[in-house]
């Protein structure tokens, strides 16, 4: 279901086994504000160029989850849950054009896997 420090919801895991079937592989980013930047974008592989300032949070449904390094520091202690909801989020997103958006849900708290500090995952710049 999930590796890392994300898990999914029901919702959110139908609706990417519905992008899957449409668009086959596809992944996940998250960046930190300009336009859409505080919502998560679901791309197919390949169309979103991963620089050396992203790193991997996770995978949700066989589907890597990216975000930018620098603000991925300050949640250190978070755990997010990746939620599906109806209604127009990032207007890049594959699921834009279905009425749907997802999000990201934060808790707080001890408990969040990773190595010390919190932080887990591989650096695009290793791959």
């Amino acid at each position: 279901m999930s590796s890392g420090r994300i898990t999914a919801t029901a919702a959110a895991r139908k609706l990417i086994k519905h992008l899957k079937e449409l668009h086959g592989p596809i992944m996940f980013h998250l960046s930190r504000g300009c336009c859409d930047g505080s919502a998560p974008m679901c791309f197919k592989v390949g169309d979103f160029k991963l620089g050396s300032v992203d790193e991997k949070v996770g995978e949700i449904v066989g589907c890597e989850f990216w975000m930018l390094r620098e603000p991925l520091r300050h949640w250190v202690n978070t755990r997010w849950t990746l939620d599906a909801a109806p209604g127009r989020g990032a207007s890049f997103s594959l699921e834009a054009a279905m009425n749907q958006r997802f999000l990201v849900r934060l808790s707080f708290g001890e408990g969040t896997p990773g190595t010390p500090g919190g932080l887990q995952g591989e650096s695009a710049r290793s791959r």
